[in-house]
């Protein structure tokens, strides 16, 4: 066989090969005996390794590879991942549908009804059919690379198969693991005497996130798809449901419990069908999604910071389970906010072992009448945080009633009840060892200034042999000093050192998240960079000039002013920057017209993405909003505008269309 011949049979066989595994692992349909996949299999080997200059990345003999990472790679989302918001009682899912049918002044509403996977969401980008790269969520706008460990997932097709081949696709889906397959895999780690996990979801989340594939390739995971993300094809979509029909032709499992649904009733009938057969699924759920099924009305409904406002999760009843409370104990947080823990007689709750709950706040607690020794409801809230529901008052018995402390556990310093707040803070601020670990802790996490190798045991070492005492003096740190510390030897230590150094070129919304701002998130901090480009204009600028940015309220805007008039911590940032953290700030002395303005995007875009086009916005110190009002300067509209277009015209707001909005960012030299 020639080189010619061999590129044709291997093509041919690949072909056969991808086929077969959709049947067999999607369809779960198979047409041929397991003997006569073997001999296709062993046939295209055979080819690969005598030609191996034929073998390509999405070969079906290429799912598992052959070393392990070192670490995984950041990969940025062409099209944000969301979050959805969340309902849990019929109230809840009646606002959500009256306000909706508000906005597009429709009474009966068609939706996408789906069942809520209880796993981890994930961004599968092909290119040409061919499966590029795969990313978990992480913060929405940048994920893991954990493209290796997917390719070992039977059920995601390396290329896609059927017609009409997009360019590009984001497919976005959940990777889960079944209830047969948890069970045969703790079975399996049992055996070889290894930790079991806790449930499915920490299962399926520990297995995509192994090094090493091969040892994701032992584990059950299953994926379903459940919409896309960026896409460039000749298809047109106008509806979700043709979306989830068209990834089935491409070859990706999708819910079979998907259904179309019109009006609210039918949404309360699915609601109730689905948690009526939850127990008889193959797999966990914690709830069902519905979306608008329209796609334009998608559009003209927009998204509200991380999530759609034209879908919600509508949740399950949490499950709930008894115990007793032997103990309430205070945490301090890194803000010195004070929050009451139970410490409870461990009980199993939905696959959990829980020892800890949270209380909240002492005015939770009142209001529940929580005290020592009770018994009480547990569960975890969300399927994920464990919290006291209620107390079994009948079975109250020699009790005890908990008292907020005056001064803190871990500093003894005053505790001050928040004025107009339900909070208790420790006044200890810096000089408070909880606050200063768990401001340090987050100074070094992954999505602010990402040390590699600080650890929260290490942190806690450091700072009680007095090596550290707040996040400046982390760049004063020598690596002989690390090594000197038990069980840390010298490679561990100048792995450290190099990683502390490293981190100091970052960027300015990395620098302001990492600084521990009272309620500023990435998000946040993200849109503080793009309105004014300089660390210097942050830290002078007024609260009025906070609230001016999009999504900035006030307590938010008094926080940040408030943090940089402290001298502390003036004095912190300027240890911070002579020690040499630096970051772009190429547009720092950029003054634009726009300063202040509040735009309203709405309608389909061609020539620049919705995301890029608020960013830019933003980046001219104007204001994004995603409703038109009184306060509205201009409307940025594109094809099928909808009601917000029509609103504008009624209250006499100026329009620009996509041309004139691209006009005016060359004019203001952001775009060529």
């Amino acid at each position: 066989m020639n080189l010619n011949q061999a590129s044709k049979e291997a093509e041919n066989l690949r072909k056969k090969i991808t086929q077969h595994n959709h049947k067999y692992y999607v369809l779960d349909d198979p047409d041929i005996p397991d003997a006569e996949y073997d001999r296709l299999f062993k046939e295209l080997i055979k080819i690969e390794k005598e030609f191996p200059q034929l073998i390509t990345n999405s070969s079906p003999t290429q799912r598992i590879g052959t070393t392990p990472l070192s670490e995984f790679k950041e990969i940025e989302h062409t099209d944000p991942m969301l979050s959805l918001a969340n309902a849990f009682n019929e109230k809840e899912m009646q606002r959500f549908y009256d306000r909706l049918s508000t906005e597009l002044s429709e009474e009966i509403l068609v939706f996408s009804g789906e069942t809520k996977l209880d796993g981890l969401a994930i961004n599968l980008f092909y290119k040409n059919g061919v499966l590029h790269t795969a990313a978990t969520r992480g913060d929405g706008f940048t994920g893991e690379d954990v493209t290796l460990n997917v390719k070992t997932i039977m059920q995601i097709p390396l290329n896609l198969i059927g017609d009409n081949i997009p360019k590009l696709l984001e497919v976005r889906g959940e990777i889960y693991i079944s209830h047969k397959g948890f069970f045969e895999l703790n079975k399996n780690q049992e055996k070889l005497k290894l930790k079991t996990f806790a449930n499915p979801r920490n299962a399926a989340a520990g297995s995509l996130r192994q090094l090493d594939p091969k040892v994701t390739s032992t584990r059950p995971l299953s994926f379903s798809a459940y919409g896309i993300g960026n896409y460039e094809g000749k298809l047109k979509f106008d509806r979700h449901t043709q979306i989830l029909n068209q990834l089935k032709n491409w070859g990706f499992p999708v819910s079979v419990e998907s259904k179309e649904l019109s009006g609210l009733k039918d949404c309360f009938d699915y609601y109730s069908h689905i948690l009526n057969i939850r127990k008889k699924l193959s797999y966990e759920i914690d709830g069902v999604v519905f979306k608008i099924d329209y796609i334009e009305k998608q559009k003209i409904l927009g998204n509200v910071s991380r999530s759609p406002r034209w879908a919600i999760a509508y949740k399950f009843p949490p499950i709930e389970e008894v115990t007793q409370l032997i103990d309430i104990e205070v945490q301090v947080g890194r803000t010195g906010t004070m929050t009451p823990v139970a410490r409870l007689s461990p009980v199993n709750v939905d696959g959990a072992m829980i020892n800890n709950a949270t209380l909240h706040n002492l005015d939770e607690i009142k209001r529940k009448d929580v005290r020592i020794g009770d018994w009480v409801y547990i569960r975890r809230a969300g399927d994920v945080i464990p919290e006291v529901v209620s107390v079994i008052k009948e079975k109250r018995k020699n009790v005890k009633e908990f008292r907020m402390p005056k001064s803190c556990p871990i500093c003894g310093s005053d505790v001050k009840k928040q004025k107009d707040k339900i909070a208790y803070v420790c006044i200890g601020g810096l000089s408070c060892d909880a606050q200063k670990n768990q401001a340090i802790i987050h100074f070094v996490s992954r999505k602010a200034m990402n040390i590699e190798g600080l650890g929260e045991k290490l942190i806690y070492k450091l700072t009680e042999n007095k090596m550290i005492e707040n996040i400046a003096d982390i760049f004063s740190l020598k690596q002989n000093e690390l090594s000197a510390l038990d069980r840390m030897g010298d490679k561990s230590a100048s792995n450290i050192i190099e990683s502390i150094n490293s981190s100091k070129s970052t960027t300015l919304a990395k620098f302001i998240y990492s600084l521990g701002i009272p309620e500023v998130g990435e998000s946040t901090a993200r849109a503080l960079e793009n309105y004014f480009h300089s660390f210097k204009e942050i830290e002078k600028s007024s609260q009025e000039e906070f609230e001016n940015i999009s999504d900035i309220g006030p307590i938010v805007a008094k926080n940040i002013k408030s943090f940089f008039t402290q001298e502390n911590n003036k004095k912190i940032i300027k240890k911070l920057v002579a020690a040499g953290i630096h970051w772009n700030e190429s547009k720092s002395n950029y003054s634009s017209n726009l300063k202040g303005l509040t735009f309203v995007i709405t309608g389909s875009l061609k020539n620049i993405k919705r995301k890029d086009a608020e960013e830019l916005l933003l980046s001219l110190q104007a204001k994004v909003s995603s409703a038109v009002s009184k306060k509205t300067d201009y409307l940025i509209y594109g094809a099928n505008p909808g009601s917000k277009y029509e609103k504008a015209l009624e209250l006499g707001i100026k329009i620009m269309n996509e041309d004139l909005f691209i006009k005016m960012l060359k004019k203001e030299k952001l775009i060529n």
